[in-house]
């Protein structure tokens, strides 16, 4: 039994080195030389050399494939990275510009009301349990001349009033609130009145009571301030009649109105540190 196994082994060992030696002869030599055992060889080798060409050949593509995926993934990473980074500079570069824009309108604004003014960003806002904007806090205090009861303005329209001043920072009292009070007029028939906060509630607005009860107003008319008593300057947009109420009976005609200064939004203002040029100030 060793004796068979140790034969077959030596015929494999042998068999392994003669066949490709035998291959190899035969696609040498010269074709008009070639045996009968050169042609049969041949013949055989062809097929076999064939598909392994094929097999070769195939592994080669899914290799390169695979190796050309690789670098398209890697491409793909490399682009949505810069992609992405992209995208965050324009982001940046947009909300830059629309800062620069509210600025110069800020400025123009300033030159319009001809008065001293200080600017002032936004740094924190109260929000109330119906997430209503009810206070804001500003960047500017008592070192940059800030004091209670100075105007502050938006491109919007008239703010509020600086209610108090702690250090670097103040604190504004909006118009929607109930402890403000402004003497406006309306429309184009110049109604006076006065306006009063209510708070945010449901929604932003305020109350208007006019000196008439015969005054011409309507849903729509544009309310400023009157300039009465100097606390505001005369002519800076408040808001809008929202609502006019019926009343048969009393002095007074009474309405709504809806501010013009989105507060939620409201990141850039001006404080106005005196009155108008030539006035003796508020």
């Amino acid at each position: 039994m060793n004796y068979f196994q140790t034969f077959r082994d030596a015929a494999i060992v042998i068999a392994l080195l003669i066949v490709p030696l035998l291959f190899l002869r035969a696609h040498l030599k010269d074709p008009s030389n070639l045996s009968w055992l050169d042609n049969a060889i041949l013949q055989v080798s062809g097929p076999i050399q064939y598909t392994a060409e094929w097999a070769a050949d195939g592994a080669t593509g899914i290799i390169e494939d695979y190796v050309y995926l690789v670098d398209v993934n890697r491409d793909n990473d490399h682009l949505r990275a810069e992609n992405d980074r992209l995208r965050r500079e324009m982001r940046a570069l947009r909300a830059d510009t629309q800062r620069i824009h509210k600025l110069e309108a800020l400025l123009g604004l300033s030159e319009r009301l001809s008065t001293e003014t200080v600017s002032a960003r936004v740094v924190a806002k109260d929000i109330s349990p119906s997430f209503r904007v009810v206070r804001l806090a500003i960047d500017r205090g008592d070192r940059s001349g800030v004091q209670p009861g100075m105007p502050v303005v938006s491109n919007e329209g008239l703010v509020g009033q600086v209610r108090r001043v702690s250090g670097r920072f103040a604190d504004v009292l909006l118009t929607i609130d109930p402890q403000s009070r402004v003497d406006v007029v309306v429309g184009d028939q110049r109604a006076r009145g006065r306006l009063e906060g209510l708070g945010e509630r449901s929604r932003y607005r305020g109350r208007i009571q006019f000196d008439r009860v015969d005054d011409e107003v309507a849903v729509g008319d544009e309310v400023y301030t009157s300039g009465l008593g100097k606390k505001f300057p005369a002519s800076i947009l408040i808001g809008y009649v929202s609502k006019i109420n019926d009343q048969e009976f009393g002095l007074h005609q009474e309405g709504e109105v809806t501010p013009s200064v989105d507060f939620t939004r409201l990141e850039e203002v001006l404080v106005l540190t005196s009155g108008p040029k030539g006035s003796d100030g508020f």
